[in-house]
């Protein structure tokens, strides 16, 4: 792979990672201060500023590394997780399901729009490639980062939605994983 589509790579996909991990991030921060607990608020990070989601290791150097070291085959990263004391929900059992889904359910949201933008795009005869490959992006992004996250296995968000779900004794020791 040539410099120039590295660049271009990476052009492309930068804004619709970025939007994705605060988006995510930040949902689960607004719903976990609507269903009681301000951790979150407290630290700053219920917030759009992609700065306070950024973890500078999960965010920018494994991914880098992961790019490099596979020829673009294979990325993965990380974003600095949102703090939630699940213990402070008005209804931790119940509560804290919504807060796990937030996260998937905003990439979702995200990759939709991404796609109507793209449908309009096209449909207005806008046809610059740079465009359409970041409408594509963003859209691949969400959904793989929302599927990724629903894995029902501690500190996933699904973790958290399948031991909101289990029966207390299940649900603690599914809990004991993270």
């Amino acid at each position: 792979m040539d410099f120039a589509n590295i660049i271009q790579t990476v052009a492309i996909y930068a804004i619709p990672v970025l939007f994705a991990i605060t988006v995510h991030e930040a949902a689960h921060g607004y719903v976990a201060r609507h269903f009681g607990d301000n951790t979150a608020a407290m630290l700053g990070r219920v917030t759009l500023n992609p700065f306070k989601h950024i973890d500078p290791v999960g965010t920018i150097l494994m991914p880098l590394l992961l790019y490099f070291g596979t020829g673009g085959a294979f990325v993965f990263g990380y974003a600095k997780p949102v703090p939630v004391r699940f213990g402070h929900l008005r209804n931790p059992r119940w509560d804290t399901l919504w807060v796990a889904l937030a996260g998937p359910g905003s990439n979702l949201a995200q990759a939709l729009i991404w796609g109507v933008l793209l449908y309009l795009l096209v449909g207005m005869g806008i046809t610059e490639p740079f465009f359409l490959e970041m409408c594509r992006a963003g859209m691949l992004v969400n959904v793989v980062m929302a599927v990724f996250n629903l894995f029902p296995l501690p500190p996933l968000d699904g973790g958290r939605v399948l031991t909101s779900l289990l029966p207390p004794g299940p649900s603690m020791a599914l809990s004991r994983l993270e």
